[in-house]
């Protein structure tokens, strides 16, 4: 690989030859690249990282106004509750299908196309409140609605951000994609608490204004929409040949056909991922399950409401500091390594709520598993950013996003039907007992502890 330096007494070489002798024909050497343009100064990464946080922040909003909503329209928790289920509950069944679109159709219409979708159904609740003709049913079919377009945009925005950043800058917009994340779930629900002290028209009108926001990135900026094919020159670096080999004997890569359950199949077939997923998978359903009986808690022990809140905030504090150190994490130890840590951290901080300090307690347990969110979440991009084909793309990560998301449910039946047997100490513990056990078989196995990062992407260079 030639230096700057030998590069430079070419060129000059080759200049002097032409003056003097006249033209050669001798081959000629490419200059080299010119640096990427600073992640600060990318204004399209910058104005759709902006799109993705109103996005984002508007479902926590929601995610937050709803049940209070409902309860104060009903008086009943189960309705209430219902929202969350109904929104989770669509995007998981329509987490298949979605992925699927992300790979066969052009991905900032699919964008344009849902953004306007979530804008219509998210301003009817204000207007349905002005004309006094809101009802219960009219709330959940938002719900379901909101959570389908959650299902058709998700992945297509984690594409969108990261298909104009150059390899070498990703793990730099990863780390700040998580800020948003964190951002969103620490201002989220007080805004919405906040504004729904002003009217309950309120925080559905901030909603619709950060579908708006969240639309009109989508209209204005653009990226690359199609997925890449093999025919177009791409190159299948996984394992994926079951799903990109023409089974059906027609010759036509089955991935670029759409087959829906083709990102299951590969997430399966993993080595690597299948592993991550489930305790992943684990911890997601244990914090669920964690949330109901720590709230009991903490209200036994005279802590108000506003206190629960701070000390629940204390993941997304951690987060926040957390995706500061995502480099500095990466270097320390391989992802398997790493996931185990936060993973087993998690095990003790479920019964921070039983030791003395009350919500300091739990804010400090919380924060400290906050530090590594961040930090495993840009693994999982990494790991499918690097490895999936862009023709699966969209697929693998719609169903990893479905695989994250189904234990949540479960969780929240979990915790209630533990708390109506047994008291919150015991259910915690039992809580804690069911994670320890989980992953007892993923770290004595070692495909995780073994696991390392993906090969750097080389730099690019000129053609």
């Amino acid at each position: 690989m030639s230096t700057g330096t030998t590069t430079t007494s070419t060129t000059t070489s080759t200049t002097t030859n032409a003056t003097t002798n006249g033209p050669t024909n001798g081959p000629t050497q490419a200059p080299p690249a010119p640096p990427p343009v600073p992640l600060r100064r990318n204004w399209r990464f910058q104005a759709l990282w902006a799109g993705q946080a109103g996005s984002t922040l508007g479902l926590q909003i929601i995610d937050t106004a709803y049940p209070l909503l409902l309860l104060a329209l009903t008086g009943s928790s189960t309705l209430a509750a219902a929202f969350g289920a109904l929104q989770i509950g669509a995007s998981v069944v329509f987490g298949i299908h979605g992925g699927s679109v992300a790979d066969r159709y052009d991905r900032r219409r699919i964008l344009i196309v849902g953004d306007s979708t979530r804008l219509i159904a998210c301003a009817s609740v204000p207007l349905a409140m002005a004309l006094d003709r809101l009802t219960v049913v009219h709330s959940l079919l938002v719900a379901v609605v909101v959570g389908a377009t959650i299902a058709y945009t998700g992945p297509v925005r984690l594409l969108a951000v990261r298909s104009v950043v150059p390899p070498e800058q990703l793990r730099q917009a990863l780390a700040q994609d998580e800020a948003r994340m964190s951002g969103a779930g620490l201002i989220g629900p007080p805004l919405a608490g906040a504004l729904f002290g002003l009217g309950r028209a309120a925080p559905f009108v901030g909603t619709a204004l950060t579908s708006l926001l969240a639309l009109v990135v989508a209209v204005l900026v653009r990226f690359p929409g199609r997925p890449a094919s093999p025919a177009d020159g791409a190159t299948d670096t996984g394992d994926d040949t079951a799903d990109t080999a023409g089974a059906d004997g027609t010759g036509e890569p089955r991935s670029i056909k759409g087959a829906a359950l083709a990102g299951y199949r590969y997430l399966a077939r993993s080595a690597l991922l299948r592993p991550i997923l489930a305790v992943v998978l684990l911890i997601n359903l244990a914090g669920t399950a964690m949330l109901l009986p720590v709230m009991v808690v903490l209200r036994g022990q005279g802590t108000s409401d506003a206190g629960i809140g701070l000390a629940l905030a204390g993941e997304a504090v951690g987060a926040l500091v957390g995706a500061l150190l995502v480099r500095r994490l990466h270097r320390l130890a391989g992802p398997g390594v790493l996931l185990l840590a936060v993973s087993w951290l998690t095990v003790p901080v479920i019964l921070a709520p039983l030791l003395p300090g009350g919500p300091a307690t739990v804010f400090a347990g919380l924060f400290l598993v906050g530090l590594g969110v961040p930090t495993l979440r840009v693994m999982i991009d990494l790991l499918v950013f690097q490895q999936v084909p862009d023709a699966l793309r969209g697929r693998v990560i719609a169903a990893t996003m479905t695989m994250f998301t189904v234990g949540m449910p479960a969780g929240m039946v979990g915790s209630g039907l533990l708390l109506d047997h047994l008291s919150p100490a015991a259910a915690l513990g039992t809580v804690a007992a069911l994670l320890a056990a989980g992953l007892a078989p993923a770290t004595a196995g070692r495909t995780l502890r073994r696991a390392t990062w993906p090969e750097r992407v080389p730099e690019r260079t000129a053609a």
